[in-house]
């Protein structure tokens, strides 16, 4: 049965699977430990596709599932969109899959991403500009924009700050300037037609991310990543008043669990009509889902 928006209280925009039903890993063990120590997170790490579905239909929240494909940026096979699209269609009530492509494969990204969507159902693409070294408004990704675009799904970008190789040496060659929002602004102007979600609070850029969302009506913010609390008050002001209709709920589970993130935000000074919005209206919009 598919997701009825009404039979959730809210949608969680950001959930990462990293580990499928062959028990292969997302990441290397050393990147998965390095993010675990960043987040502080001593939860399971790895939860499957089931498991995920559970834990959300257990607390009445949909999930936004995906994985991040990026064997040209780390030289780790990545688990498979395909399949994690197709073990969430057994859980149609509750996950909504997104895929992931290198953007490196050129023409075969393209490909992909179109049998994602016609033959797998996917309902969005993850970026990860970091994890999959790449600057995402160099024009030769264009192509691959312009197929998201005329499929009718959104992108959603990885921006600021990430936990993945953190506190390592060389922060393991992950370079941040990639996931400067900025570099997204071009992508923005440039499809007027593609929805573009800039996840995370985008420090040290949370500036830039908040005056891209307010120009472009096609760029969303999520919230992920981050514990409310610790939210940049510049963020809080604009999710209250001028992006109160372009701000969505995302936790980053599993290294933030939903409770945690929902617990904290309750603590926020958010308006009363604003909460809604983020929890669920905003995603229910952003999504095509009403």
């Amino acid at each position: 049965m598919p997701l009825d928006p009404a039979t959730v209280d809210a949608i969680d925009v950001h959930v990462h699977v990293e580990q499928d039903g062959h028990g292969c890993l997302a990441l290397d063990q050393e990147l998965l430990d390095a993010s675990a120590k960043y987040f502080k997170a001593d939860q399971d790490r790895t939860p499957t596709i089931d498991a995920i579905a559970e834990h959300y239909r257990a607390r009445r929240i949909a999930a936004v599932v995906f994985t991040v494909d990026a064997p040209s940026g780390t030289g780790h096979p990545p688990l498979s969109s395909e399949e994690i699209a197709d073990a969430a269609a057994a859980h149609a009530d509750i996950l909504i899959p997104f895929g992931s492509v290198d953007p490196h494969t050129g023409k075969a990204a393209v490909a992909r991403a179109r049998r994602l969507v016609t033959e797998h159902g996917v309902r969005g693409f993850k970026f990860h500009p970091s994890l999959q070294a790449f600057e995402p408004n160099d024009t030769r990704f264009y192509p691959l924009y312009e197929a998201i675009a005329e499929l009718g799904v959104p992108a959603l970008f990885h921006t600021g700050q990430t936990g993945i190789g953190a506190g390592l040496p060389g922060g393991r060659g992950i370079k941040l300037r990639y996931s400067n929002p900025m570099l997204l602004d071009d992508v923005a102007a440039d499809h007027p037609d593609l929805t573009v979600v800039l996840a995370h609070p985008s420090v040290p850029w949370q500036d830039e991310a908040i005056s891209i969302a307010t120009h472009k009506s096609n760029v969303y913010i999520d919230l992920s990543g981050w514990s409310p609390k610790y939210f940049p008050p510049q963020l809080v002001r604009a999710a209250n008043t001028m992006l109160r209709r372009k701000v969505l709920f995302g936790s980053d589970y599993p290294v933030i669990t939903p409770d945690r993130w929902l617990a904290d935000f309750e603590t926020l000074e958010m308006k009363p009509e604003v909460r809604p919005m983020i929890l669920k209206d905003n995603a229910v919009r952003m999504l095509g889902l009403g």
